[in-house]
């Protein structure tokens, strides 16, 4: 096995909100703390069957269901994650062997970070599903899972995690930069120019593609709308767009995170049913959602006493979505924006890289969050390690 010092070999493993599919990138790092040097050698992404997907949203949405379900569907994606990174490594040429390390997220079924009064107490609570003692099993690798439990344990939110990744790479001595990442659930990471780690602010802003997708599903029959062809099509109600602004999560002061829980199922039902009741067409519907989207996001810009446009680093899917991003050009006006490719992050790869370096963060016995994001009481060591 390769050491810390010289260098590893990790893949991280990731399965979104979206529950859309399995990612995987085989990470180059060497170097320790935040001179760590990370390249990616190869990244992987396979989609979900239909009916497995539904098997996931199904436990993610339920508000009830069997045990016996919970658990099966824990091992089967352990198996499935393993079997993405078999796939990845032939396909890089590699055996499985020769990683150092596997570092995987789960499937988050259920994420509430704030304390909620249970059985006499106010817990918060996270649970990412994919057994890691069955990818040890079959790729005979350590790995490391449940990155976002010991946070929460100790008064952090659980997330987001991704500004660990941004500050180590996309930080400016001279620069103010917001790292954008439109997954599931949209989150920024605002690093204002030369900036300590202690001051980096990172959030949840709300919906990113989950809503849009729920909707695309209804409509299209599809899981996305390509491009945003129908939202562009259609024309944003204002009423309704409104009502929807006055959640408060999105005023909320950081540190906040949202999840499945928040903008799932039962948030597009009641979107619908409101939609409906205005007779809405179904462009003007995903329309609304699109600008609901990109409104919450520029929200999230205003969370700092910077002034000046931000350079903003967007990844994740909905950089894919022309007409999301177009809305989203139009409500944070003065700002720029890159693809997180030019710095070596590609788009649909970044949460994939950001589970490998949080793997050899914990590996190095080092830190993976960062409290001011969190909320956490204080710095700690992420992830629980699964030995073959």
């Amino acid at each position: 096995m390769k050491k810390a010092g010289t260098g590893m070999l990790v893949a991280g493993v990731m399965s979104g909100t979206s529950g859309d599919g399995v990612d995987v990138a085989l990470v180059e790092i060497r170097g320790r703390g935040w001179r760590r040097r990370v390249k990616l050698a190869a990244f992987e992404s396979w989609p979900y069957r239909a009916r497995e997907r539904a098997a996931i949203l199904r436990a993610a949405n339920a508000a009830a269901i069997s045990v016996a379900e919970l658990a099966r569907l824990n091992v089967w994606l352990g198996e499935r994650f393993a079997a993405a990174v078999e796939r990845a490594c032939r396909r890089a040429g590699l055996e499985p062997q020769t990683l150092a390390l596997v570092a995987s997220h789960g499937q988050t079924l259920y994420h509430q970070g704030r304390p909620q009064p249970y059985l006499g107490q106010r817990l918060a609570a996270t649970w990412q599903a994919g057994e890691p003692a069955a990818i040890a099993a079959r790729l005979g690798v350590p790995v490391v899972a449940n990155f976002r439990a010991l946070d929460v344990a100790l008064g952090g939110q659980g997330a987001p995690l991704a500004p660990f990744l941004d500050y180590l790479m996309l930080r400016s001595p001279r620069r103010a930069r917001a790292a954008l990442n439109i997954g599931g659930i949209a989150n920024l990471t605002l690093l204002p120019a030369g900036c300590p780690p202690e001051s980096v602010r990172a959030f949840d802003t709300g919906p990113g593609n989950m809503v849009l997708d729920a909707l695309a599903e209804e409509f299209l029959g599809r899981r996305y709308d390509r491009d945003g062809k129908l939202a562009a099509q259609g024309k944003t109600h204002a009423g309704l767009l409104a009502e929807l602004l006055r959640d408060r999560f999105y005023r909320r002061p950081p540190p906040k995170s949202a999840g499945r829980e928040q903008y799932g199922r039962e948030f597009v039902q009641r979107l619908l049913r409101q939609a409906r009741r205005l007779r809405l067409s179904p462009a003007d519907i995903m329309a609304t959602a699109a600008e609901l989207t990109a409104r919450t996001i520029a929200l999230g810009l205003q969370w700092n006493d910077h002034d000046a446009g931000w350079e903003i680093i967007a990844s994740g899917g909905g950089v894919r979505n022309r007409e999301l991003m177009r809305r989203l050009e139009r409500a944070a006006p003065g700002c720029r924006f890159l693809n997180s490719g030019e710095f070596g992050l590609p788009a649909d790869a970044k949460e994939a890289i950001l589970m490998a370096v949080l793997g050899h963060a914990a590996w190095c016995k080092e830190p993976g969050n960062l409290p001011s994001v969190t909320g956490a009481r204080r710095p700690a060591r992420l992830g629980q390690l699964q030995w073959t």
